[in-house]
């Protein structure tokens, strides 16, 4: 399968707004900059990966994500995450890709070792495979094979939305719930975590048994979503 990684990042001085009460505007600056090199420099190391496209607002963000290697699109002026990445799933597509894997980049604690545990699931397509963030609400990380196969549902209850499109879309539904994949950097209390996970060893173990349920609340229970065009 052909693979490519799409990067959504938002601009570097606005990003992690809600990280306001435990950092100022110059530290979490600072924090998005060094999310976004991590990130990259975990994914260039990947063969399983044909290449990685970052999409932003942020003409820095881009120039960093070329040195990198990575390519990019700009994104227009009025943002909206899922049309944006459905863009660059476009883009991919002239490639002739066989998935995309869509990784946002607040997540200090990826190892290639997880990507490759998300691609090794997605074999035999059709195929949707779903990192959660550790509440069991977000989804992390995403992969979907074909490109095409649903359309993205970022955004409140994330994971329950995107499992249901799996569903609907008769895919095989993988789930991957690893806590380094479930840990972003959304709150103050993420950061704290964040904080105790790297001065004790141990707790990342701790966190792995604290993980809420991988599957989703039932989808009888949940609001209609809206047909996906077949145009």
């Amino acid at each position: 399968m052909t693979l490519w990684a799409i990067v959504p990042v938002k601009p570097l001085k606005r990003g992690k707004s809600r990280l306001a009460a435990a950092l100022n505007q110059e530290e979490r600056e600072l924090l998005n900059i060094s999310l976004l090199a991590r990130t990259l420099q975990t994914l260039s190391g990947l063969n399983e990966l044909e290449q990685v496209l970052v999409v932003s607002r942020d003409t820095h963000v881009l120039r960093i994500a070329r040195q990198f290697g990575a390519r990019t699109v700009r994104e227009d002026d009025q943002p909206d995450l899922n049309l944006a990445l459905a863009r660059a799933t476009v883009i991919a597509q002239l490639h002739g890709i066989g998935g995309v894997l869509i990784l946002p980049v607040d997540l200090p604690l990826i190892t290639q070792s997880d990507i490759r545990a998300m691609i090794e699931r997605a074999s035999d397509p059709p195929v949707v495979v779903i990192a959660p963030d550790r509440h069991g609400r977000g989804t992390n990380a995403l992969l979907i094979s074909p490109a095409n196969l649903i359309d993205y549902e970022f955004g409140a209850d994330s994971f329950r939305r995107h499992c249901e499109r799996a569903r609907r879309a008769g895919a095989r539904l993988e789930i991957v719930n690893l806590p380094s994949l479930g840990l972003d950097l959304d709150l103050p209390e993420d950061l704290a975590l964040l904080d105790q996970l790297l001065m004790d060893p141990e707790a990342l173990e701790r966190l792995a048994s604290q993980l809420a349920p991988c599957e989703p609340r039932p989808i009888e229970s949940a609001p209609a979503l809206p047909k996906r065009d077949q145009g």
